[in-house]
């Protein structure tokens, strides 16, 4: 039980400090600085964790990865589009 908890914080942890990254791209659409080919990389990462998460019906990871995967895909298309 407590592994799990930990789970969810260090998911939430995670999730969260992604965020202010994800908002500023989004509202700026400058993606000048961002590298794409780490976003490339790092998405298809992110999404592999969420199909492990599925696999293992694990919560934190199902949840934590889908948001990041979505903010990553985001940022990814807003490069692709403006970079």
């Amino acid at each position: 039980m407590i592994g799990e908890w930990v789970g969810y914080v260090a998911a939430s942890l995670t999730t969260l400090s992604f965020l202010p990254q994800a908002i500023k791209t989004i509202r700026t659409r400058d993606t000048s600085g961002i590298s794409l080919g780490m976003y490339v990389v790092f998405t298809v990462g992110v999404a592999c964790w969420f199909l492990y998460g599925l696999a293992l019906t694990s919560w934190p990871m199902i949840v934590s990865n889908l948001l990041t995967l979505g903010l990553s895909a985001t940022i990814l298309t807003l490069k692709l589009r403006h970079g």
